[in-house]
């Protein structure tokens, strides 16, 4: 198509290549600074695998629990079976899931910042209880604070570092998220591994330790800046150009600058962010909002790392050699995100995510076939399958760790535009963490009824999500936040749902906004 005309509502024009600057020191620092709440979510993962398979902790707070693991059950499917330990584990993510709604408006209207001290605070008051737990309904309580502070945490840091970033390099400092996660998951499991050796109390040691990163987090929501695209959003235009001028290390902002103006327009015309969600020209993000996050978790990765000293005590175990694996995967998680890292804004969002569910489905149906022949209620792995089980569990966890685990929170947060941002982000946080209790709260009744085929259940979803992105995503590499909107136009599938461009240009005159002439895809 060719000639001029109204633009679609938002960005009026492509201006990437116009866009100036560098990697700050500054942008580096506030990233990293942001992405520690990252590691909350991620400690808490860690932490609740290793403190649920301790002695102490069962006796005092799940004595059923305690009995069938140490002389009652004779499945080894099933010792850890009991919906009310599962509670433990999910309570934190169904608090997260309602939060996140709540921390939409509040990130929209009062910055990016607000819900990051916000998120700090609460899991600094659910650490304390839990730590301090005299009864269940007292852990319970402690629990849903933490979810509290997940739910504004995971709403706000993506948001904030997508809007930090400059756009060639958004993909890798976006992934600070998930790094700061996965390292949260390996410093709790070597946490476990040291508190487990304390009796009676190591499993308290092990959950007030969470209150040092929500420290963090709040000290650094405290002293961060408000991204120039909050900024500019609440009407402080010119506070926004200076800090878009400080974080890009020149004053030459001229062509980005007005993008986000543009957009802020826009978003600021919209009452009603969640209601706009369900227009047609918001359709594929609001797709990727909802399937990208489902698929992250139906890959089976937190059963694994919720569980994984259950999991392996499980297949035959001992406690201290379960923990010891818990902390190899932990480890390998970390350091798979480093890959991902490098090679993301080099690569693209597509081949990592399609490479990594390949590996994902070999790993999961080579653990189903050993377990499967080699393992039952009459039956422990020898040493020789031992070993090759936390291999292939190893390099499950790597294959997610480079894709799905950092992409799965980095394309939703990079994908909306800047009137539905903020209520985008919440869909997706809202549906993982959903998913991540439902996983949370049925993994140990599954695996008691499925047994091996457990791993062939993920393994069938992990290929459809293959699938999925082959077909439906388009490649975001490289493309500027405030432009996003105009890729789908150029998607085979997705120009086939967006309005027309008269239809959007009617939308957008409706509110008011009139728009500059724009060069059609």
């Amino acid at each position: 198509m060719a000639g001029g005309g109204y633009g679609p509502a938002g960005v009026a024009k492509e201006r990437a290549q116009q866009y100036k600057g560098r990697v700050t020191p500054f942008v580096v620092l506030a990233c990293v600074t942001a992405a520690i709440g990252g590691s909350i979510f991620g400690y808490d993962i860690g932490i609740s695998g290793g403190v649920t398979s301790m002695d102490p902790f069962l006796h005092k707070f799940f004595p059923v629990v305690y009995r069938k693991k140490n002389f009652q059950s004779k499945n080894n499917y099933c010792k850890y079976d009991n919906q009310g330990l599962s509670a433990f584990t999910s309570s934190l993510y169904l608090a997260g899931l309602v939060s996140s709604l709540v921390a939409s408006p509040v990130t929209r209207k009062y910055g990016r910042r607000a819900s990051i001290v916000c998120g700090g605070i609460s899991f600094l008051i659910g650490a304390t209880l839990n730590a301090a737990a005299q009864n269940l309904a007292m852990l319970l309580l402690g629990r849903i604070m933490l979810g509290v502070g997940i739910g504004f945490g995971n709403q706000a840091v993506p948001l904030y570092l997508s809007e930090m970033a400059p756009a060639h390099v958004r993909g890798a400092l976006n992934m600070m998220f998930q790094l700061a996660t996965t390292l949260g998951i390996f410093s709790a499991n070597m946490i476990n591994y040291g508190t487990g050796k304390i009796n009676p109390w190591g499993w308290r040691l092990s959950l007030g330790l969470a209150a040092a990163p929500a420290f963090l987090m709040t000290i650094g929501g405290l002293l961060l800046p408000e991204t120039p695209n909050s900024l500019i959003e609440q009407g402080l235009t010119e506070k926004g150009r200076q800090v878009l001028e400080r974080i890009r290390g020149t004053h030459d902002v001229e062509a980005e600058f007005q993008d986000i103006v543009e957009a802020s327009e826009l978003a600021n015309s919209i009452k009603h962010p969640f209601r706009n969600l369900m227009e047609r020209r918001n359709r594929p993000q609001l797709v990727m909002a909802i399937f990208m996050p489902t698929f992250q978790i139906l890959t089976g990765i937190n059963s694994i790392l919720f569980y994984a000293p259950v999991l392996f005590q499980t297949m035959g175990f001992g406690d201290n050699a379960s923990l010891y694996s818990s902390v190899m995967t932990g480890a390998v998680l970390a350091s798979s995100t480093l890959v991902s890292i490098v090679t993301v804004d080099r690569w693209g969002r597509r081949a990592l995510l399609i490479g990594g569910g390949i590996q994902m489905i070999i790993c999961q149906v080579i653990v189903a076939i050993i377990l499967g022949l080699k393992f039952g209620n009459d039956k422990q792995l020898s040493k020789e399958f031992s070993i090759i089980v936390v291999v292939v569990i190893c390099l499950f966890v790597a294959a997610f760790g480079w894709s799905w685990g950092p992409l799965g929170w980095t394309v939703p947060s990079e994908i909306f535009p800047l009137e539905t941002r903020s209520a985008g982000q919440s869909i997706t946080v809202s549906v993982n963490l959903f998913f991540t209790f439902v996983i949370a709260q049925s993994f140990l009744s599954l695996l008691c009824s499925f047994k091996f085929g457990i791993f062939l259940f993920f393994a069938g979803w992990i290929t459809i999500m293959t699938l999925f992105v082959f077909v439906l995503l388009p490649e975001t590499k490289g493309v500027p936040i405030e432009e996003m909107i105009l890729l789908w136009r150029k998607h085979w599938f997705w120009k086939k749902v967006m309005p027309p461009i008269q239809e959007e240009t009617e939308t957008s005159r409706g509110t008011g906004i009139q728009m500059a002439n724009v060069r059609e895809i």
